[in-house]
């Protein structure tokens, strides 16, 4: 695929530059809690625009049902953008109407503009070719080129990210490039011993990866809602604990092909269990019991990793030459349940291993529990296309940026 560096070596002076980036960020109310995904994509709006291009940035945020609605206006995400640019960033209140039109037209060389949010048009996420296309007909109109930068929307075969890129000449931006950079190095001539944690609520969210992972790694460690399932196909019971009884059994083939093909499964050995799930507003004290995984009480759920789960983990990624770790271990939103994440994190840090964050909650909680985040090898931005990719799938968004 066509770089960002040939790109700009073929010259974009005055040329109108669609950036389909990632701006999904959290917000509380108008307030984003975590700009992490405006300043990976920065550095390629900032060559775009220092180059001479007219910048469009678009970009989905949430999940609005195809109709505008002010809770997901990517406003917020626009004024942040130009906070990090130190320039003024125009802003579309619509994806493709005249207000887009007027915005677009209004820029010259080396400014910036935000559309609004792609997912108020229905033909963004459609799944009907034709209104896709249409959709992406439109959104053509707006530009002379294409560079793709949302890596966190490449597993997603919408208008912008799949079918626009058709109807432009397309590059993929320095984030993307990064990106698929350090995910070959998880996939083809891995250094060893490969170390993969695996956390997060669901065990389903989780089946493929793990499937495609017992061919490639050396030992998975499973933490998080999802372990009680684990747990549970061992034979435990786990009280009111987050459990997919439906996914006993391919659990159970799992672990009996990861025997006969010498890969360690690494499961809790201890957890901190509470009657309730905490209160994540007040963050009121939850007063957790930590208990051994085979006296989990009835009546109590399991909410994080006990202190000597977290020993045995960090032992375990002590000696990695690689890890990628995809999930927190608990509920680290609330300080209570938040040491068996934060353990993780810092096993990554205390490791010689070149480390990848595998974005989404993992990402968010690097940040939240005040880890520096270059002291991982890479953090990356798209937790659900980087699971994807690990399982070998072909991603939408990056087949149409092959030439």
């Amino acid at each position: 695929m066509k770089t960002i560096d040939e790109l700009l070596d073929e010259g974009v002076a005055g040329k109108r530059v669609f950036v389909r980036a990632d701006l999904n960020v959290p917000l509380d109310g108008t307030t984003i809690t975590d700009d992490g995904r405006i300043r990976a994509v920065l550095p390629t709006v900032a060559r775009l625009a220092e180059a001479g291009a007219r910048v469009i940035v678009a970009s989905h945020l949430g999940r609005p049902k195809g109709a505008p609605d002010p809770a997901f206006s990517l406003a917020p995400a626009a004024a942040r953008l130009g906070e990090l640019l130190g320039a003024d960033v125009a802003f579309a209140t619509d994806t493709v109407g005249d207000s887009a039109k007027a915005v677009v037209a209004g820029l010259g060389d080396g400014q910036v503009a935000v559309i609004e949010n792609l997912r108020f048009n229905a033909g963004e996420t459609s799944k009907d070719d034709a209104e896709r296309g249409t959709f992406a007909d439109r959104l053509a109109g707006l530009a002379d080129l294409y560079v793709g930068d949302g890596f966190g929307a490449v597993h997603r075969k919408h208008a912008s990210v799949f079918d626009l890129p058709a109807r432009l000449p397309h590059a993929a931006g320095g984030l993307i490039a990064t990106e698929v950079g350090v995910l070959k190095k998880l996939t083809e001539d891995v250094k060893r011993p490969y170390a993969v944690v695996l956390g997060g609520a669901k065990v389903s969210d989780k089946l493929g990866v793990i499937d495609h992972l017992l061919e490639k790694a050396d030992r998975i460690l499973i933490g998080g809602g999802m372990a009680y399932t684990f747990l549970k196909a061992q034979g435990h019971e786990v009280g009111a604990s987050l459990l997919q009884e439906d996914q006993i059994p391919a659990v159970q083939e799992y672990l009996k092909r990861a025997g006969e093909r010498g890969v360690e499964f690494v499961l809790p050995v201890d957890v901190l269990v509470a009657p309730s799930f905490p209160d994540l507003k007040t963050k009121a004290p939850a007063n957790p019991e930590t208990v051994t995984v085979d006296a989990i009480p009835a009546d109590a759920m399991g909410l994080d990793n006990g202190p000597e789960t977290n020993r045995l983990y960090a032992s375990k990624l002590a000696d990695a030459a690689t890890v990628f770790w995809n999930g927190p271990m608990g509920v680290f939103e609330h300080p209570d349940y938040a040491e068996g994440t934060r353990a993780v994190a810092q096993a990554l840090i205390d490791s010689d291993a070149f480390t990848v964050v595998g974005g989404g909650d993992s990402a968010a909680a690097v940040r939240i529990l005040g880890f520096d985040e270059n002291a991982f090898g890479h953090i990356s931005t798209g937790g659900g296309a980087s699971l994807e990719y690990l399982e070998g799938k072909t991603l939408p968004g990056l087949a149409a940026l092959e030439d």
